[in-house]
């Protein structure tokens, strides 16, 4: 197997601490550091996790899904168990799902990026691991959407020729949207 020159993810604390200070009011602005552009492979990883998201709860596309996930992908989850132990499984389990969306009156569901929460770490000769927060959202058919949980995930991401493909996803700590 040949290996990957792969660009380790540089820290964000200091920049995310004079942020977090500045928000406070404990600095002014000029004082905080300037936010520190994302390297290659945390835009190519934030790039490849939109497309599966979108794919994953927009779309209904079971041969574009086949085509972004790894063919031994494993999906756990701390509510729905394990959900696939291969590329096979998962797109079963999502072309099910596509089948529903298409009803017209149908709870919907969408995924967004809580893009403060997104790091990204090199894992060199395979890839790279991913841990971010998501909020989810909910619609009964063309009804109003609404906020109504969280969640975190862990994914470990292969890069298989040009493609960064998920090889295992951890859902986990799934918690109800607070009532504001």
């Amino acid at each position: 197997m040949a290996t990957q020159n792969i660009p380790e993810s540089p820290p964000l604390t200091r920049t995310l601490f004079a942020l977090a200070l500045s928000t406070l009011g404990l600095v002014t602005a000029a004082q905080a550091a300037p936010v520190a552009k994302p390297d290659a492979l945390t835009v190519a990883i934030a790039a490849a996790d939109a497309n599966l998201f979108d794919i994953y709860f927009n779309k209904c596309d079971p041969a574009a899904m086949a085509a972004i996930i790894m063919p031994n992908v494993e999906f756990y989850h701390d509510k729905g168990g394990v959900i696939a132990s291969d590329a096979n499984g998962m797109v079963a389990d999502y072309e099910k799902g596509c089948t529903e969306k298409l009803k017209p009156d149908v709870w919907r569901s969408r995924s967004a990026l809580d893009r403060t929460s997104l790091r990204v770490y090199a894992v060199p000769g395979f890839g790279a691991i991913e841990e971010r927060a998501h909020r989810f959202f909910e619609r009964q058919g063309e009804g109003r959407e609404k906020l109504v949980g969280i969640a975190r995930f862990v994914i470990l991401w292969k890069l298989d020729g040009d493609v960064w493909k998920p090889a295992r996803i951890f859902s986990y700590a799934h918690e109800a949207a607070k009532a504001r």
